[in-house]
């Protein structure tokens, strides 16, 4: 096939604009990183891995997770579990919630999600390979199918062999996402070209750096400045704020500190300073402080974006105020 990352492809009866598909990433694809992901290039956003049990449970936290902005579209709410019922009563939940696709996990390595029988272990059996069991579940429903070529005892180290990628799109009939090892845009044109697959995923290489998204998704060329760094942490900073609360937010965006400012954008020490501030006020003021510039870039940005819209099923307001 031609190795076009900017034209579309269809998963059933939906269209995705781009080749390019932002992984699903526990405590990471929350709604900011998704919303961020699509104004990079990424023409199939997923959210992280949603545990069926909690849904079906009826979990405040787990529900907050099927909150959907209007401007995440098309959008993929991965589950995980290993109750078909359950699972059956979460995906309903889901499309009730207005994603516009259903991802199951099948790979999640994860000690705490495989010992409840749901992510890998729902490929542990040894004659259930990804090549035997990916045509059972086109058989069974599946509209595409995702490889990440790694084993769960690889965990995330070695390289993805995506020779069984090529080798799955021989089997089946449904688009398949090739994921594993996508950083750049000639990978990513690569893997298209030599497998055949229908789209590219990419994840770790998008922690802390859209600008990697909009490099495969060729729509950025060349290196963010330190404004613009500091100018898209602030408003991923933000957004977090505004979709789980500052207190919930003021610890999960720790990690996003050393992501960002990464990769030689900012000494070491300069992350590490801010991990240890006590407010998100206090890490704001300290970001302007190091990169006066980029407050003009956040405006740029801030004014660019859409009107915040939510799809909101009926429940507690507590969810949607970081309760």
């Amino acid at each position: 096939m031609c190795a076009d990352l900017n034209s579309s492809w269809t998963i059933g009866s939906v269209e995705i604009p781009t080749r390019l598909v932002l992984a699903p990433m526990a405590g990471v694809s929350v709604q900011a990183f998704r919303r961020q992901g699509r104004r990079y290039g990424a023409g199939l956003v997923c959210s992280e891995m949603v545990s069926c049990a909690g849904l079906s449970h009826r979990n405040e936290r787990t529900l907050g997770y099927l909150r959907i902005g209007r401007d995440e579209h098309p959008l993929a709410v991965q589950i995980f579990g290993s109750e078909p019922g359950v699972m059956a009563e979460a995906a309903r939940m889901v499309e009730a919630a207005g994603a516009d696709l259903v991802d199951i996990n099948f790979g999640c390595p994860v000690r705490k999600v495989t010992k409840t029988g749901a992510g890998a272990s729902l490929l542990e059996e040894p004659e259930r390979t990804a090549l035997e069991v990916g045509p059972r579940l086109v058989e069974a429903g599946a509209a595409s199918l995702t490889l990440h070529p790694r084993s769960a005892q690889q965990m995330y180290t070695g390289t993805a062999d995506h020779a069984l990628t090529a080798e799955l799109v021989e089997l089946v009939d449904v688009p398949v996402v090739a994921s594993g090892d996508i950083t750049s845009r000639e990978r990513a044109a690569s893997v298209l070209e030599e497998t055949g697959c229908a789209a590219v995923m990419v994840g770790r290489a998008a922690q802390g750096n859209p600008w990697a998204v909009g490099e495969i998704a060729g729509v950025v060329d060349g290196v963010p400045t330190r404004e613009d760094v500091v100018a898209e942490l602030l408003l991923f900073m933000r957004d977090t704020v505004a979709e789980m609360g500052e207190q919930r937010a003021t610890g999960f965006l720790k990690k996003f500190y050393g992501w960002y400012l990464g990769r030689g954008r900012f000494p070491r020490p300069f992350a590490n300073e801010l991990v240890r501030l006590e407010t998100i006020g206090q890490v704001e003021e300290r970001l302007f402080a190091a990169a006066p510039g980029a407050s003009a870039v956040l405006a740029r940005l801030e004014a660019d974006l859409p009107p915040p819209e939510n799809v909101l099923l009926d429940l507690p307001v507590s969810i949607y105020a970081g309760g």
